[in-house]
C-alpha cells in the first residue's frame, strides 16, 4: 500500500473541477482495518528511535535514526520516518503533528458538495515536514492518514483551486534535503465519523505510528462575525452614545 496507489476523488467549485475532496464511500482505503494487528488508537509505546545499534527498516542517510515502529505521539512531538514513495527510492522525514481540528461544512463556502460529501465530518489536521533524506519529494501528497473510529485509514483530501482555510497542498514543486514545510491537511470521515488519530503507515505491514491529542474547533473565516457587534464596538470606541 504505497501513497501513489492512493484513489483520489473530486468536488466542484462553481463551474471549476476539483482533484480531491473526497466521496464518503472512496474514502474507506480497502484492506487498511487493523484487524489482527496493533490497535492504532490504544498502541501505547512511548516515543524512542531505532539507535542504540538496532538496524533502521530502511537505508536512510547515516545521521538520520528512524522512530520504532508502533510508537505513540501527541501533538507537538516528532517522529523520523523512513518509506518508499516509488519502488527503490527511499524518502526519510521528520514529521510534527501540531494541531487536529474538527471543522464544518460551514467553511467551504462556494464549493459544490454532493450527499455523500455532506455525510461526512471534515477534519482539518496541521502538521510540520521537514526532508532529512536523500530524495526529493517534490509535489508529493504528505504521506498522513486519518484514523477513524472504525480503525479505517483516510487520505487527505486535494484541491485544484485554493482552499483558504486549510489548502490540502502536496509538496512544493521542488522539497529536497532540509526544505522545512507547514502544510494543513483536510480530511472526511464516513458517516459523520470521528478522528481517533493520525497515522503514518506506508504499507499494511507497518505497525503505524501514530499522533493523538486534544480535538479543538477552528475559528470561522474571517468576515463570518456578528456585524452588528463589531458596529457596537467601533461606536463605543469612537466615544459615540457615551454619557458624560
Amino acid at each position: 500500500m504505497h501513497n501513489d496507489g492512493m484513489p483520489s476523488h473530486a468536488l466542484r467549485r462553481g463551474c471549476r473541477a476539483l482533484l480531491g475532496v473526497a466521496l464518503a464511500a472512496a474514502l474507506l482505503l480497502s484492506g487498511c482495518s487493523d484487524d489482527g494487528g496493533a490497535d492504532e488508537a490504544e498502541s501505547g509505546h512511548s516515543p524512542s528511535a531505532d539507535g542504540g545499534g538496532v538496524k533502521p527498516y530502511l537505508p536512510v542517510p547515516d545521521g538520520v535514526e528512524l522512530t520504532t515502529q508502533g510508537t505513540e505521539l501527541g501533538l507537538d512531538e516528532s517522529a523520523t520516518v523512513g518509506y518508499e514513495p516509488r519502488q527503490g527510492e527511499v524518502a526519510a522525514l521528520d514529521i510534527t503533528v501540531t494541531r487536529m481540528d474538527k471543522a464544518s461544512f460551514s467553511m467551504f463556502t462556494g464549493w459544490k458538495l454532493d450527499a455523500k460529501t455532506k455525510s461526512t465530518q471534515p477534519y482539518f489536521v496541521h502538521a510540520k515536514f521537514r526532508n532529512v533524506g536523500a530524495t526529493d519529494l517534490g509535489g508529493r501528497r504528505p504521506p498522513l492518514y486519518a484514523v477513524d473510529g472504525d480503525n479505517k485509514l483516510i487520505e487527505s483530501s486535494t484541491f485544484a483551486s485554493t482552499f483558504k482555510p486549510c489548502p490540502s497542498a502536496s509538496f512544493p514543486k521542488s522539497f529536497k534535503t532540509g526544505d522545512t514545510v507547514n502544510t494543513c491537511l483536510v480530511y472526511l470521515a464516513p458517516d459523520k465519523g470521528e478522528l481517533t488519530a493520525v497515522s503514518f503507515r506506508p504499507t499494511e505491514a507497518f505497525d503505524p505510528i501514530i499522533w493523538v491529542g486534544e480535538i479543538t474547533t477552528p475559528e470561522p473565516p474571517k468576515g463570518t462575525g456578528d456585524k452588528k457587534g463589531d458596529k457596537k464596538k467601533n461606536k463605543n470606541k469612537n466615544g459615540q452614545g457615551n454619557q458624560n
